[in-house]
This record gives structure tokens, sequence and C-alpha cells, in this order.
């Protein structure tokens, strides 16, 4: 290894633009009352009641969707939210108010899809965890009760656009690496960065099959070549014993993994550690939701 990457350190460089920065996420703050759907309320139904059985719908997708957001990012109540909603209809006389009890089952299956890029990118992995309840964990800490678990959320984060591109949710007795493939299935690869919890001789030589060789796949300190010492992971093993940690870092820029924990920080920061639901489709969904909205809220 060269000598002047032996004890080279990676220093971070801010290069955003701030007043434009500080623009930008100024007017993210309409993104939360935007009545686009207005325009297209008549039209949008009709078209969801083509063909339908039963009942019409009453609300069309695009109206529920911004419903969902309020209860998302401004942590309304469902009650809440119709009492918002009634009170916007004075100042929007087109906005139709819903009940909370439709709101309630329309949003909890409002699906939203995360569209993935159809050129290589460059990923980021990790999983996090969110509580259950609030109320769960203070009574787990006052009463040595039972612990009910953890939501587990495992995803991949585009290093350059900081949007997700795969989602996945499990319990918390799922291991990352077990998720790892099921992430990267249908996402098209340039490279993958992810810690220690994801080197596997399975992820390896799935990665390969991709055409990726030598990912971005932190090899663990106390690791072997192993059985084949052909294999894609024994080669990583040896090229990061032969060149160190600080020279693999700038070579695949491992930095940019966290992109991943930023992305983890604001939806924590956002919508907290929790979630409100009580039943485990319920959570699910809800989890679904919010780090959905929050890629809707990237593009804004």
């Amino acid at each position: 290894m060269p000598a002047s990457h032996k004890n080279h350190i990676m220093t971070y460089v801010d290069k955003r633009d701030w007043p434009i920065y500080n623009e930008k996420i100024v007017c993210r703050g309409t993104f939360y009352i935007m009545p686009g759907f207005l325009d297209d309320w008549d039209s949008e139904l009709q078209t969801m009641n083509s063909n339908k059985k039963g009942r019409p719908y009453k609300y069309p997708e695009s109206f529920i969707q911004f419903t969902a957001i309020m209860y998302a990012f401004m942590h309304l109540p469902y009650r809440q939210l119709e009492g918002v909603l009634r009170a916007l209809s004075k100042f929007m006389p087109a906005l139709l108010a819903a009940d909370y009890t439709t709101l309630w089952h329309r949003i909890s299956k409002l699906d939203i899809p995360i569209p993935i890029p159809e050129n290589d990118i460059i990923v980021a992995i990790d999983s996090t965890g969110i509580k259950v309840t609030n109320r769960g964990e203070w009574i787990r800490m006052k009463h040595n009760t039972k612990r009910k678990g953890w939501i587990k959320v495992h995803v991949a984060v585009d290093v350059e656009s900081k949007k997700l591109v795969s989602l996945e949710i499990t319990d918390e007795q799922i291991s990352d690496k077990e998720m790892a493939k099921p992430l990267l299935d249908e996402v098209n690869l340039e490279d993958v960065l992810g810690d220690g919890a994801y080197d596997t001789e399975d992820l390896f030589n799935f990665l390969k099959e991709k055409g990726i060789s030598r990912p971005g796949i932190k090899i663990r300190k106390n690791a072997v070549v192993g059985d084949d010492p052909d294999s894609e992971r024994a080669n990583s093993v040896l090229d990061f014993k032969k060149w160190g940690y600080p020279y693999w870092r700038m070579a695949h820029q491992y930095g940019r993994r966290w992109a991943v924990e930023g992305f983890f920080s604001a939806i924590k920061r956002i919508f907290g550690e929790s979630v409100r639901a009580t039943s485990t489709d319920g959570m699910i969904n809800e989890v679904r939701r919010i780090f959905s909205f929050y890629n809707i809220i990237l593009s804004v």
C-alpha cells in the first residue's frame, strides 16, 4: 500500500450551498398542505369506481394520501384529523371532509410503491428497530414485564439521492444477513456498502451473480479465508488484510454508507421511534407508509 495512504484521514467537506439548501427545506413545508388532489377529484373518483362492485368510493386515493401525510407528519389522531379537514373545507369548498372512521379504514390500507431506479446505483444497506409502543417501553421499565419486541426495518438507500429503493420488515429475531438478498434482488447495482453484519459467503456469491466483484461489505476483524480460497469473499478477505481498512475504505468510499444512517435519523426525528398502530398488520403498514412518505418529501 502506498505510504501516503497509510495514515490518511478522510475529512468531510460540506459542499452544500446553504441559502439554496435552507430554501429547499423551508419549501418542504408546503408538502403537508398541497391541495393538488382537488383538481382531479371527480375524474379520479370516476376512474376508481369504474367497474367497481359494491359501494362506490367517495374519496379519491390522492385525497387519502393527503390525509395520511397529515396523520403521519403532524401526529394527529384520526378524530382531530377529521376536525382539521372540516376547518380546511371552509377555505376550500371543493374539499369534502371525511369522517375519522373512513380515514382510519382508507389510510390503514394505503399502499405507496417505492420506485426502484432503472440504472445501476450504489446502495447502503442496514436495519433499525422501531418500538411497538412507548407505553409498552414504560411498562417494561417500571414493572419489569415481558418485553413486547421490536419491528425491525431493513432498507437499501441510494447513496447519491439518499432515497429508499428497497424495504423489508421483520421482527427483531431476523438477522441483517438473512434479509440482504431480498432487499437487493430487484435492484440494479453498481456497488453495495454494508457493515460486518453482512459479511457472509452467501451474500458475496449473490452479489457476484449480480455483477459486483469485491463489494463494499466490511470484512469482520476475525475473518478467515474459509474452505474455498478462490471464492469472492476469500479474495475480499485477502485484499482487506493486505491493504488494511484505511485503503479499503477509500477504495469503496465507504463513508457514503452513512446515507442509510442519515435516512434512519431523519425518519426518527420526524416520526418518532415508535408506531401508533396496535395490530401486527397495522404496524407493518404504518412503517411502510412512513418510510415511503419520507422518500416523497426528498423529491420536494
